[in-house]
């Protein structure tokens, strides 16, 4: 499942819809297809945490990528990459530039004045220029015996982390992924979070560990049965919350 990072850097390479009117219009999920943009002019694009918006008029398009998602740019006419079948937003705009949604975990149109209330269960985006970093913080302390694992990825407490930070984000703690959160500081974890999401927001290659070389781009993640970066114990691979983590039992003892 792709990252804040990867949506706001999508978001980005969207943003030439902006001010372009759109000519054709097909949403292939049947809850939403009716909806028509036809006419509209692209007012905005738009992420939050792992979430996509498009607004038409005062119409939005929410959409997210789960686990296989992708967007494609081509010229009316040309052939896609991906199979039909997947394609779940087609927009035709102007200059017969087409925009593509394949494999979209989900599709939804609202109003405008719907959007505060279809972000409100979400907690505070990572990305977001001005992260609230202390609602993230109260978010996460409401429930002391939860993981710090669990809780960096609970997108109610904030937006836009997965599992390839929370992994690298719980290394540079120093802490286990399943300390209890009422064990870990979470103020510092908070800026971890912040730090590294932030400097890869523009980064077409995700790095934590300050290395961009092929395989040496993160410190756990990915990494099982492979030596520790900082002292060479082998990381470790199991499961927590139906996901798997990764750590170094030297460097992120369980020991609260």
């Amino acid at each position: 499942m792709p990252e804040g990072d990867s949506v706001f850097q999508l978001s980005r390479r969207l943003q030439f819809m902006r001010g372009r009117e759109v000519l054709e219009t097909s949403l292939r999920v049947p809850s939403v297809a009716l909806h028509d943009f036809t006419g509209r002019t692209v007012h905005r694009v738009w992420p939050y945490g792992k979430h996509l918006f498009m607004q038409f008029g005062d119409d939005i398009l929410h959409t997210h990528l789960k686990m296989e998602g992708t967007w494609a740019v081509h010229r009316k006419g040309d052939r896609w990459r991906k199979p039909a079948h997947t394609a779940r937003v087609v927009l035709v705009l102007s200059e017969n530039i087409e925009v593509v949604g394949f494999s979209l975990g989900f599709v939804k149109v609202y109003p405008a004045s719907q959007y505060p209330e279809a972000i409100a269960n979400l907690g505070p985006d990572v990305l977001a220029q001005h992260f609230d970093m202390e609602l993230a913080k109260k978010n996460i302390l409401k429930e002391p015996s939860t993981s710090i694992g669990v809780a960096l990825l609970d997108q109610s407490n904030l937006a836009g982390v997965g599992n390839e930070y929370r992994a690298e984000i719980c290394f540079l703690l120093g802490v286990h992924p399943a300390t209890p959160v009422a064990h870990v500081d979470v103020d510092k974890a908070l800026r971890i979070t912040r730090r590294l999401m932030w400097e890869n927001r523009n980064s077409p290659i995700r790095v934590t560990t300050g290395v961009r070389r092929a395989g040496e781009s993160t410190y756990v993640f990915g990494r099982n049965n492979k030596p520790c970066r900082r002292c060479r114990s082998r990381i470790l691979k199991a499961e927590l919350g139906e996901r798997i983590i990764w750590w170094c039992p030297h460097c992120q003892p369980l020991d609260f």
